[in-house]
C-alpha cells in the first residue's frame, strides 16, 4: 500500500511536456492528410521483397505513369532502384500485410506471380510497372513507372491518417461525387 501512495506522489507533481522538435511537428502535419496505404513488391537476387508507403500517385495516362516515393533508408531501396515493380493498393482488412513490410515481419502476405513483378493476394488494385525515371527527394527517392498491366476489385481501401491506420469506407461516400 505504500508503495501505491508513494507512485501517486509521484504521478501528481507536474512533469514538462517533452520538446517536440521541429522534425516531429513536420512528421505531424503531414500525418493529417489521409492517404491509401500500398507496398511496392519487386523481386531482386531471386527473392520476393516489399517496401510499404503511402505516398503513391497517379502522374500520367498517356503514357501511363504512376510515382511512388521510398524512404532512402529502407533496407530495399537499393535494390528497387531501375527493376521492375508492383504497387499493391491494399484493403482495410490487410494491416498486417502493411506491417509485415513496415519492418513487422509476419505470416500475412500470401504472394501471386505478376507478369514482370510479384503481386499481394487480396490487394484492392494493382500496377505492374517498369522503371521510368527516379530523382533526388531528400531522403527519399521519387521513382516513376510505366504501367504494364493492372487490376482492380471493389472494397474498402485501408488508410493512413494521424499515424495510425484506419479505414476508407467505399459506400459511405463523401458529401459531393465528382462522377
Amino acid at each position: 500500500m505504500d508503495r501505491y501512495i508513494e507512485q501517486l506522489e509521484k504521478r501528481s507533481e507536474p512533469r514538462p511536456l517533452p520538446a517536440t522538435t521541429d522534425l516531429q511537428r513536420l512528421r505531424t502535419a503531414f500525418s493529417r492528410f489521409p492517404t491509401g496505404v500500398c507496398v511496392v513488391t519487386f523481386e531482386a537476387e531471386g527473392v520476393r521483397r516489399g517496401i510499404t508507403v503511402n505516398s503513391y500517385t497517379s502522374v500520367s495516362f498517356d503514357p501511363a505513369l504512376l510515382l511512388v516515393s521510398i524512404q532512402r533508408t529502407t533496407s530495399s531501396h537499393d535494390l528497387l532502384l531501375n527493376r521492375p515493380f508492383a504497387v499493391n493498393v491494399l484493403g482495410s482488412s490487410q494491416e498486417a500485410v502493411a506491417m509485415s513490410f513496415a519492418g513487422r515481419p509476419n505470416d500475412a502476405p500470401r504472394w501471386l506471380d505478376g507478369e514482370i513483378a510479384p503481386r499481394l493476394d487480396g490487394s484492392l488494385a494493382w500496377f505492374e510497372c517498369t522503371p521510368w525515371a527516379d530523382y533526388d527527394g531528400g531522403d527519399h527517392t521519387l521513382v516513376l513507372g510505366e504501367i504494364q498491366s493492372f487490376g482492380s476489385r471493389r472494397g474498402d481501401p485501408l488508410g493512413f491518417n494521424g499515424s495510425r491506420f484506419t479505414e476508407i469506407s467505399e459506400t459511405v461516400l463523401g458529401r459531393e461525387h465528382l462522377m
